[in-house]
């Protein structure tokens, strides 16, 4: 009995928190998402018009490593609202991706780093 209690304490925190979701994604996959709702994220036109107001980082994003590095608007996943995805192919692409982004969003737009 103790231990079904503690299994469903612990599903309850992962499901508010996303601590092994985020540890797996960082660890095992090396991306990192926002896990957020599609009513979370915001209208697509806010997405497109703050890609298109910062196209000199996005291009400094994509200077990291051309051809392994780039970003897209995800519009796909929800419908009439969306964030951004850059990918890259290595950890180092990463780091350096985050340290040009330096913030927790985008100018505001969530976004995610896809190891591809």
């Amino acid at each position: 009995m103790g231990i079904l209690v503690l299994c469903l304490i612990l599903l309850g925190v992962e499901a508010q928190t996303k601590v092994l979701r985020r540890l797996i994604d960082d660890a095992i996959y090396d991306n990192r998402n926002h896990y957020f709702s599609c009513q979370k994220l915001p209208q697509l036109s806010q997405v497109e018009s703050t890609v298109a107001e910062h196209q000199d980082l996005i291009l400094r994003i994509e200077q990291v490593n051309p051809g392994l590095v780039g970003v897209e608007i995800d519009a796909t996943t929800c419908s009439g609202n969306g964030d951004i995805v850059f990918w890259y192919g290595s950890h180092r692409d990463r780091l350096s991706i985050e340290a040009l982004i330096g913030e927790a969003t985008f100018f505001g737009v969530p976004y995610r780093l896809q190891n591809r």
